[in-house]
């Protein structure tokens, strides 16, 4: 993976635009929380034409959805780009899309957005894995000023976890949703692992579900290239009650300690809970024997 470059800090009244690239939006007063926090910040903040359509469970159909992605990366008044939310759709946008040539602009979002942070990372631009405008206003304090701060240009600081006791190293930063990374691994849309601190998490996925994605990992070599692993919070992961199964530490365990990488868990980045911004492609640190994922 190459370095990406984050854009130029936001300064009070530059514009934000806000687009829905994947799920059809339902949480409407969380979204208006979301818009209202990022406008006391001082941002002008405003909404693609159409935000708000439903074809299925997407928000509008893929030609309006990339429409706004495009727009708002084209308009030269824009700073950045806010996702309203996640559910599934970006990776549709990436079938027919090429990235136009313009100033680099901030692109915040999880989850599915995953597949267009990753995107965006091979033009060597660093979007953030950060809160969707729906999961923003429930984040704590020190959450949403940590996101502030980066935009701003400033320092992040270190994120403790839980090391699993296999030294340290450094790497780019590569923040995914594990079940949408695993469906671009080996396409165009695949940034190259070589060098890369790899940081994951989930939701609502069986322990089975996530033992064959990681096994997928496994076979397809994936983790022969990278240097480490970050673990979120996999939350609604749980097995049924009364069906055997290994629980998805058991399954994180099996599936990654014999690689001999250091891995960090327990961090706090994810859905349902505290959301630490991570920026793509920037250098980190992954301590696994003393638990921290520190900017350098």
């Amino acid at each position: 993976m190459k370095f990406c470059q984050p854009p130029k800090p936001l300064e009070p009244g530059d514009l934000l635009r806000v687009i829905a690239p994947s799920g059809a939006l339902r949480e409407l007063t969380a979204f208006e929380n979301g818009i209202e926090l990022w406008r006391s910040q001082g941002y002008r903040v405003e909404l693609a034409p159409g935000f708000d359509q439903r074809h299925g469970y997407l928000a509008g159909t893929d030609e309006h959805r990339r429409a706004q992605f495009e727009m708002a990366l084209k308009d030269p008044d824009c700073r950045g780009i806010l996702c309203a939310r996640g559910g599934w759709g970006g990776a549709r946008l990436l079938e027919k899309w090429t990235f136009p040539t313009v100033e680099p602009k901030w692109l915040i979002g999880f989850s599915d957005i995953t597949s267009l942070l990753w995107a965006y990372s091979l033009e060597g631009v660093s979007g953030v894995h950060a809160p969707l405008l729906t999961t923003i206003a429930t984040e704590p304090d020190w959450s949403k000023q940590r996101l502030f701060d980066w935009v701003k240009g400033r320092e992040l600081p270190t994120l403790q976890g839980k090391g699993w006791g296999n030294g340290q190293t450094s790497g780019l930063l590569l923040p995914a949703n594990l079940t949408v990374a695993t469906h671009l691994l080996g396409t165009a849309w695949q940034p190259d692992l070589s060098e890369v601190i790899l940081a994951i998490e989930d939701v609502t996925e069986a322990p089975y579900r996530i033992d064959r994605m990681l096994t997928h990992w496994r076979l397809f070599g994936a983790f022969k290239q990278i240097r480490g692993i970050a673990i979120g919070r996999f939350s609604q992961c749980d097995p049924p009650a009364n069906v055997a199964s290994f629980s998805v530490e058991e399954v994180l365990r099996d599936r990654l300690l014999d690689l001999d990488l250091p891995i960090v868990s327990e961090l706090p980045f994810g859905h349902d809970g505290e959301n630490a911004a991570l920026p793509v492609g920037v250098p980190v640190v992954l301590d696994s024997d003393r638990g921290t994922l520190r900017f350098s």
